[in-house]
């Protein structure tokens, strides 16, 4: 199994930090799927013992990312349409419930967070460099979730996320990633608006483009007013 040639200094790293590690190196192609993965070469990779480094690939097979089976090779697990399927569904209403929550306490430094997240997301794409393409992403959609204050909607995104990141990384790679950044400039107009409603609904269909073809899906209808009886989510 061939691993990164740059080593690290010898420290102790908990679970958590190996599961990022090890998922980050799957989700940008370092270990492509079908790969096996030796639990002894990642340890010396990292620096440490074989205990946490089990225990990563146990929570990695749980996401969805490797294979493991008792007495067998773990390996990296491919990528399964109807996996993504079953994982942008649940990540996708996650992300409505987080903004919906969010919506009416975020502050003008969330929002302009937001959008400097925005802006690199393009200048990235733009430059052709996907994994900071990806990178934007994530602290885009950060802003929310943490605003949100979920334990519950954390807990899930990080069970599902990673199954998604690598298909993500195939959107962005394309020009449907133009789409996503239009998309993430709606959702920072119905935040700032106080249209929650609406906010949650670009959120969802964010996640749900990657499911759909060439092109994103349509729009949310127009926004809320703040007060308003009529709610205004995506059409379905």
């Amino acid at each position: 199994m061939p691993v990164p040639s740059t080593t690290v200094p010898p420290r102790s790293l908990l679970r958590d930090d190996v599961f990022a590690r090890v998922r980050d190196a799957i989700v940008d192609g370092t270990f492509a799927p079908g790969e096996q993965l030796r639990d002894a070469e990642i340890a010396d990779w990292l620096g440490v013992s074989r205990t946490p480094v089990r225990e990563a690939l146990l929570s990695l097979a749980r996401s969805g990312l490797v294979q493991a089976s008792p007495g067998r090779s773990t390996v990296v697990a491919p990528i399964d349409a109807e996996e993504v399927r079953h994982a942008v569904a649940v990540v996708a209403a996650m992300h409505r419930v987080a903004v919906m929550e969010a919506t009416p306490h975020l502050t003008t430094a969330d929002l302009e967070q937001m959008r400097e997240a925005n802006d690199a997301f393009r200048v990235a794409h733009d430059a052709g460099d996907t994994a900071a393409t990806h990178v934007a992403d994530r602290a885009f959609h950060a802003v929310p979730v943490g605003r949100a204050g979920s334990d519950a909607v954390r807990t899930v995104l990080a069970l599902y996320a990673p199954v998604l990141q690598r298909a993500e990384r195939l959107r962005f790679a394309s020009h449907d990633a133009d789409a996503s950044a239009d998309r993430h400039d709606e959702l920072i107009r119905r935040c700032a608006a106080g249209d929650r409603v609406g906010a949650g609904a670009v959120a969802e269909r964010i996640w749900l483009d990657l499911l759909a073809g060439p092109g994103p899906l349509p729009l949310p209808t127009p926004l809320e007013t703040p007060g308003s009886s009529t709610s205004s989510p995506a059409t379905r």
